[in-house]
């Protein structure tokens, strides 16, 4: 797949905080140097404790160090956190609400800063859509629509495409009315793998998901499955 090197693995649901989809996790540390170094971020779900150890706990038998950024952090701290990291993977939870705590404390400035210096970008559900233009977001309950996310990503993402058909529904709507930017849906235990090159290709764990490159086609939607990574 990629002719450059790799700096997104963005899963759309599962994976190492839900204790599922071993092989994502794997994927990602296998195109790392050794032992390297993933910052965690679990701003999303209040930095729950059972999903923090579910990834001290997988990355470290990968033999990957986990440096856990606190809910709580200044940027400054966030800055200090991020210097020498491999990857930051970023868990799953209230999108709205992680991006609106990073804005005001700076933490997103941070994170875009490490993406440009080649910081790989991963993580689950909120944590893989927050580094797009624009992610799918489900609103709370009052319906789906789209977020601005960090920008550091061209396009939109839509997470869960194979698990919450709704959701799916909804993304398709939206890229077909022009509500949306084109980009990608990612199904529950796959990832999407992105190079330095924009190339494009799926990691999928789990039986029957997939990662699709979705596009604006007259007053439709088109989604292209993308090839395996």
């Amino acid at each position: 797949m990629q002719t450059g090197q790799i700096k997104a693995v963005l899963c759309g649901g599962g994976g190492v905080t839900h204790g599922t989809d071993p092989m994502l996790e794997a994927f990602l540390v296998s195109r790392l140097r050794d032992r390297p170094r993933i910052g965690y971020l679990g701003t999303a779900n209040g930095d729950n404790p059972e999903r923090l150890e579910r990834v001290r706990r997988r990355f470290g038998e990968l033999g990957a160090e986990v440096r856990h950024l606190p809910i709580q952090a200044t940027a400054e701290e966030a800055e200090g956190w991020s210097r020498d990291l491999d990857a930051i993977y970023v868990g799953g939870g209230h999108t709205e609400r992680m991006l609106r705590t990073w804005r005001d404390t700076g933490i997103d400035q941070v994170l875009r800063d490490a993406a440009q210096r080649g910081v790989v970008m991963s993580g689950v559900s909120a944590g893989a859509v927050c580094w797009f233009d624009y992610a799918l977001w489900d609103g709370a309950g009052t319906g789906y629509r789209p977020l601005k996310g960090l920008g550091v990503i061209s396009g939109s993402c839509c997470p869960h495409f194979t698990s919450e058909p709704e959701r799916a529904t909804a993304y398709r709507a939206h890229l077909a009315d022009g509500r949306i930017p084109a980009g990608y849906a990612i199904g529950d235990g796959a990832a999407l793998v992105l190079s330095d090159k924009n190339d494009a290709a799926a990691c999928i764990a789990r039986p029957g998901s997939g990662v699709w490159k979705a596009d604006r086609a007259a007053s439709d939607a088109r989604l292209t499955p993308l090839p395996s990574a």
